[in-house]
């Protein structure tokens, strides 16, 4: 089983749950989040002074699929949909998930998340 983490930008948010819906990945979990990178954020003025604002807002998406055929093409859809062309698209981590519980039924594995 694998974890698909991406941090998008927020105006991407529909455009990515119905690429993951075309592809039929249907349990995600999301939040808004603040991050820097890259993109360094900007210069606003706030009651006449200048104020550097480096942390943006942004969404993550966590994905776990049962293979990592189905990480790459949940990666290959977040990777679409998500992008502009310009510095802060954003970013995609992977992880390899050693074991998952279905608390209502007790199944374990791939059982679990599905």
């Amino acid at each position: 089983m694998y974890k698909v983490e991406a941090i998008v930008r927020e105006e991407k948010y529909e455009d990515i749950k119905d690429a993951l819906r075309d592809i039929e990945i249907h349990g995600i979990t999301v939040y808004q989040v603040m991050g820097c990178g890259v993109q360094k954020g900007y210069e606003s003025i706030v009651r006449g002074t200048k104020v550097d604002i480096n942390m943006l807002p942004k969404i993550k998406f966590e994905i776990v699929v049962s293979s990592r055929e189905w990480a790459d093409k949940t990666i290959e859809a977040l990777s679409k949909a998500a992008f502009t062309g310009n510095v802060g698209d954003g970013k995609i981590f992977v992880y390899e998930i050693l074991d998952a519980v279905r608390i209502s039924t007790g199944q374990r594995g791939p059982e679990a998340i599905f």
